[in-house]
């Protein structure tokens, strides 16, 4: 396979990340001060190129990720070039599409996915493009097919299927019934994230195959076991998050019962895998280990905070509240960023020699340093916001929107200024990672 396509996906994933954690940032001082940028980006948009960017970042990279182990690394011929690169070019040019609307304020879409809904039929055209590659690639040997091609291949399947769903208000039959509409809305975008899930902790295990030199560890029942975990959860987690919309009992019981168990397990496998390594397997990928051992503390602190907010009575106090957004910025950040980074640190090290990347190691390791510290205080100033305003909802006060502002204004400062500090961080671990790619990428095509 042509190694410039899985790169080209994973440069425009670093350049997301990195847009998406500014322009998150910018999207903190407004939220502190209403009238920064209000004329030129209100929030409603900021808040939406976040979003879109930072999907973008975890699509993007796991799918960079995907093409270049099942080919390179697996030694499997890539049914079609052809295809993988149009694949790209046609992210790429959607991408451009979608950042035009969304900054332009030309938006007709739904929470999430935002921007002009015609934008939604070339992404799926290209999850459809991946499907064709990736099975056509490999179906020969599905009987023997590790855990982590299970993920990837039913992750790319699902997520095709969810995003249709997420649209399905185009048609007056959901549009028109508003519990209905809210339904869907929401059971798709939890589906979507669990879909993207199977994407990336398939290809953590699979980063744990390669730096412990094991194949078994991606054919033991316990990774088999947490796959058939993730795909519940796929199917029938996200009844967590619809607890406020009328719904039979069953649903949200068994929303309960699975919402968020599959961390349990990951937890456990990373932990596992961790203590198992020998000096020499550490040393052989020590920027990617360290990655995924920053990986498996934040695994179990979300799992903490997840188990908690999906007990319904405390969920009944803090869905919306800030601690919402906590939950979701630990997963994203916390978990998802931090596999995907070790995800592109370990092929950097496949592609360069590794002397070149040790060189921005100590760059890198200040930056991961200052990533955990910024993510502790980050995420603890939401909670205690959110905390607050769970109370604040019950109380007297409940509308005077202004007593608590005043009550939580001093977390919200804390949690600006340790935003501040994950963009620091990010840039430290991504702009070393972002110019090596750059420039293999440009050393590919000369060559080519």
């Amino acid at each position: 396979m042509n190694k410039q396509i899985p790169i080209g996906f994973i440069i425009l994933a670093l350049f997301a990340l990195l847009f998406g954690s500014l322009i998150g940032l910018l999207s903190g001082m407004q939220y502190l001060s209403p009238t920064f940028l209000k004329e030129i980006l209100p929030f409603n948009q900021l808040r939406e190129i976040h979003v879109t960017s930072m999907v973008s970042w975890i699509v993007l990279s796991a799918t960079g990720g995907v093409y270049y182990y099942v080919t390179v690394e697996l030694g499997n011929k890539l049914y079609s070039n052809k295809l993988a690169a149009f694949h790209l070019i046609l992210f790429a040019v959607t991408g451009l599409g979608i950042y035009i609307s969304l900054f332009t304020g030309k938006m007709g879409g739904r929470e999430y996915l935002t921007f002009l809904p015609l934008l939604i039929v070339p992404i799926l055209l290209g999850w459809v493009l991946l499907g064709i590659n990736y099975f056509k690639t490999l179906y020969a040997q599905v009987i023997g097919w590790p855990v982590y091609m299970w993920m990837w291949g039913t992750g790319i399947v699902f997520i095709a299927f969810h995003l249709s769903e997420s649209y399905f208000w185009v048609f007056d039959y959901f549009r028109e019934d508003y519990i209905r509409d809210l339904s869907v809305q929401w059971k798709s975008y939890g589906s979507f994230t669990g879909s993207w899930n199977l994407l990336v902790y398939g290809t953590a295990i699979f980063l744990m195959t390669r730096i412990k030199g094991d194949a078994n560890i991606a054919r033991s029942k316990t990774a088999f076991f947490f796959y058939f975990l993730g795909l519940a959860n796929l199917m029938f987690g996200w009844a967590h998050h619809i607890y406020p919309v009328p719904s039979m009992s069953w649903i949200r019981l068994l929303g309960y019962a699975t919402s968020m168990s599959e961390w349990l397990v990951l937890a456990y496998l990373l932990t596992q895998w961790i203590l198992s390594l020998n000096k020499t397997e550490k040393k052989s990928h020590p920027l990617a280990y360290r990655m995924l051992m920053i990986t498996d503390i934040w695994v179990l602190i979300n799992v903490l905070v997840a188990l908690l907010i999906s007990i319904p009575a405390i969920n009944h106090f803090t869905h919306g509240s800030h601690i919402t957004v906590a939950h979701s910025m630990g997963t994203t950040i916390g978990i998802n960023t931090t596999i995907l980074l070790a995800s592109v640190i370990f092929l950097l090290s496949r592609i360069i020699k590794k002397e070149i990347l040790q060189n921005s190691s100590k760059t890198i390791f200040a930056g991961m340093i200052l990533f955990n510290i910024s993510l502790v205080v980050f995420l603890t100033s939401l909670i205690i916001a959110g905390i607050i305003k769970g109370q604040w909802m019950y109380s007297e006060d409940a509308n005077i929107y202004s007593i608590l502002m005043e009550k939580i204004m001093p977390y919200l400062y804390i949690f600006m200024i340790s935003g501040f500090g994950l963009f620091v961080s990010l840039t430290l671990i991504v702009t070393p990672l972002l110019r090596l790619l750059l420039r293999r990428f440009i050393e590919l095509s000369k060559s080519s």
